[in-house]
């Protein structure tokens, strides 16, 4: 075997990686102090002496310096030290991994004279909520819309504070139809007349607002999508006004009317058909070029709609499943697999849908029926509506024979997850680390029995990903470290 460390084609990305490698021992983590190629990400590290903090501070690089406030493990006096930064961005980090810092770090920072770091102060959890509230009252209003938007449990003179507020841009981001954060606030009652009167915060109060009949007619004539959808989801909506909305241009408030309880079954076929008529096949991006300004918005809206109709879960028909575990909408079958209790014989049949939304739904909610075979058949043929990390093998966690025999498999997903077993016999070990994907090269690089000649091959990957991730391997031995730290001149 070889010591001498292959030449790897992406050596700033192997650096990079080297920089968060666990077993990287403390004279090389110095060394990558004079790193000026990545992101400085040697500075968040945990195990960060004193002396190397001071160091890293001393250096005063810009990428290591935002690392640094961003590492989670930094002692306090070193996030007192930084506070007084001069480089706003590196005093807005400092807030992001300040959780659990003592109180004077955010009084320090209260004050700061630049919008990034109020803003971050607004986003946090971790300020104390009477010095939060302060925020409420900045001068700028974009930090009032943050404070309205990320702190949706303010008490109740900070919500009252915004919802007032003679910005329109705040009162819209403290009355709205989405938040930063769950659960959602509830206006006080006496305020919703003016909010629902207010133009910039009609479409947040409806939800909350009693809905007679004349106010249902108005709503209903409301020019913005927002005000009209929120009046199509409302539970008090006279059946009316809800066959009018019903063919509403806006397909999202059409969806609305589709979602509900009280729709006629034909009214909600026809609403179905014309949205998934809409969507669009491939790539819209590819055909920009073709599409003038409203075109666009419209595609856009299409687009949304569908999306919103695959994801589309229906507490009432999570209430009541068994009526809609065959119906012809995957959104009502994945919404009865979100059932607890549900009889076995529909528990198989939804297992078996047509759908992988509804499967991985049934899977989740039903644990103690699930055996490794069929675990492995609802990882294979999982399809995500939208793009995720997430699959099924994260939740059902996959038998070592399973997983051995995985790598074997023809479909590289597969592949990549058979080094979750930690003891991969090594000759499996190395044909993964040989294999044509890149997804699964990059899987078994932080394998713990990948054999050091193997190893050394990842780091020269044609692939970055591959290649940092085989530098972040604790196993690989120190000389090869100090190898490629010297190929990159530290």
């Amino acid at each position: 075997m070889s010591d001498v460390t292959p030449l790897p084609v992406h050596l700033d990305q192997v650096v990079e990686g080297l920089a968060g490698n666990p077993a990287l021992p403390p004279e090389l983590v110095r060394r990558l102090f004079a790193h000026r190629k990545g992101f400085g990400s040697v500075a968040q590290r945990p195990d960060l002496t004193d002396d190397m903090i001071a160091e890293i501070i001393a250096v005063d690089d810009p990428w290591l310096m935002h690392s640094l406030a961003l590492n989670r493990s930094l002692p306090h006096a070193f996030r007192m030290t930084l506070a007084e930064h001069s480089d706003a961005a590196v005093r807005a980090a400092l807030v992001v991994g300040a959780g659990g810092a003592p109180r004077e770090l955010f009084e320090r920072l209260l004050g700061d004279p630049d919008l990034r770091v109020r803003e971050s102060l607004a986003e946090s959890d971790h300020v104390p909520a009477d010095l939060r509230a302060r925020l409420a009252a900045d001068p700028d209003p974009k930090i009032r819309v943050t404070v309205a938007q990320w702190w949706t449990q303010a008490p109740e003179p900070v919500r009252r504070l915004l919802l007032t507020d003679p910005e329109d841009a705040v009162r819209a981001g403290a009355c709205a139809t989405y938040y930063r954060q769950l659960p959602h606030p509830v206006p006080p009652a006496d305020l919703l007349p003016a909010l629902l009167a207010d133009p910039v915060t009609r479409a947040g109060a409806v939800r909350h607002c009693t809905l007679d009949a004349d106010t249902a007619c108005w709503l209903a004539q409301d020019p913005n999508d927002d005000v009209r959808q929120e009046l199509a989801e409302h539970p008090d909506l006279p059946p009316p006004l809800r066959d009018i909305l019903a063919e509403d241009p806006s397909p999202l408030v059409a969806l609305s009317i589709f979602a509900r309880q009280d729709t006629p079954t034909s009214t909600r076929a026809a609403i179905h058909a014309q949205i998934v008529s809409g969507e669009r096949q491939g790539n819209w991006l590819t055909d920009l070029h073709v599409l003038d300004d409203d075109a666009l918005e419209r595609q856009l809206i299409n687009d949304l709609a569908c999306l919103q109709l695959q994801t589309l879960r229906l507490p009432w028909i999570t209430a009541d499943p068994l009526p809609y575990v065959d119906s012809p909408y995957v959104c009502f079958r994945a919404s009865a697999a979100l059932s607890d209790g549900l009889p076995a014989p529909v528990v198989a049949r939804l297992l078996d849908d047509d759908e992988s939304s509804v499967r991985t739904a049934m899977a989740l909610h039903a644990r103690d029926r699930i055996d490794p075979a069929i675990a492995e058949r609802i990882e294979r043929s999982y399809r995500p509506v939208k793009k995720t990390q997430w699959r099924p093998a994260d939740a059902f966690l996959l038998p070592a024979d399973v997983l051995r025999r995985l790598a074997s498999d023809p479909d590289p997903r597969m592949r990549q997850l058979a080094p979750r077993d930690p003891d991969l016999p090594v000759e499996l070990v190395r044909r993964l680390a040989a294999d044509p994907e890149e997804g699964v090269r990059r899987a078994i690089a932080a394998h713990p029995r990948l054999p050091t000649c193997d190893l050394t091959k990842l780091l020269a990957d044609s692939s970055e990903s591959v290649a940092a991730a085989a530098a972040a391997n604790p196993n690989l031995p120190p000389q090869h470290m100090h190898q490629l730290l010297a190929l990159a001149g530290l």
